[in-house]
């Protein structure tokens, strides 16, 4: 935390757009300590919304982007893709030289973020998943032309804060889209799938999701914090005749692993479809 802390001294961090992925990072920054609720300023066109994000966090608000812009040093772009050529068209004079302006609206690529802010704006786009609102998320992060060094720790400091970071070349974040991004929905699926099968052999539903749902969370914690293969940590569960291997194997012949493959690839060729026609949007 100390570094985290470090990497964000005396940064002002303006959020455009006090949705749900906002809220969810000015709650990390703080919960953290990585900043003081001074540091971060947030916008938004509903008043019933800045209201629950002072009262909340403690935290300035405004309906004036163009004022926040202006104040801050770190820009978070966390408006929905439709507006977002909007809203750079009308933040862009008030950027200032060396002002980092982090994206994460999904499928707007870098060039043309950067086609719309001044000469040299350091960008840099995100792809972060839904589990930042528990403070255990998945984070991409890509430099634009001009991102510095400096500018990709920020970037990591902020979505550190709400989870895992990782440093990509834009080219992957299709797949990251297609993996973590999307990949909150396939683990509810299979949550669900799971309780399903203890109400079928006569739990409660209530117990049956309990256990699912952590039995989920603990065999991620579990390989997060040994670093172990996958396969590794399976094996410690299987034991010669056991009832692990007998699922197991009912697993692999209702074909889970190729299924689950075949839904990220399927997933990151949509968000390739979809950020190609708002790049064509944005170009015009």
């Amino acid at each position: 935390m100390n570094d985290l802390r470090k990497r964000m001294e005396g940064r002002r961090i303006g959020f455009l757009g006090g949705g749900s992925m906002a809220s969810a990072l000015i709650r990390g920054l703080l919960h953290s300590a990585t900043v003081t609720p001074d540091q971060i300023r947030a916008s938004d066109l509903k008043e019933q919304r800045l209201a629950e994000l002072r009262q909340t966090y403690g935290i300035e608000t405004t309906d004036d982007n163009e004022g926040l812009v202006r104040w801050a040093d770190v820009v978070v772009i966390a408006v929905k893709p439709q507006i977002v050529d909007r809203i750079l068209g009308a933040i862009a004079a008030g950027l200032n030289e060396g002002d980092v302006v982090i994206s994460v609206a999904a499928g707007v690529p870098i060039e043309a973020i950067e086609a719309r802010l001044p000469d040299r704006a350091r960008v840099i786009r995100s792809m972060p998943n839904t589990a930042a609102i528990a403070l255990a998320g998945a984070t991409a992060i890509a430099p634009g032309s001009h991102a510095t060094k400096d500018d990709l720790e920020v970037a990591r400091a902020l979505f550190e804060a709400v989870g895992r970071c990782v440093v990509l070349d834009e080219s992957l974040i299709d797949a990251v889209t297609g993996l973590s991004g999307s990949g909150p929905a396939y683990v509810m699926l299979m949550i669900e799938a799971l309780a399903d099968g203890g109400v079928k052999v006569g739990l409660g539903r209530d117990t049956a999701l309990l256990l699912a749902a952590q039995t989920v969370y603990g065999a991620a914690k579990l390989q997060l914090e040994t670093g172990e293969h996958p396969g590794r940590l399976k094996d410690m569960v299987t034991s010669p005749g056991g009832t692990a291997i007998a699922g197991l194997h009912t697993l692999e012949a209702g074909g889970l692993r190729r299924t689950l493959i075949d839904a990220v690839e399927a997933a990151t060729n949509r968000a390739g479809e979809l950020g190609e026609q708002m790049a064509k949007k944005l170009r015009r």
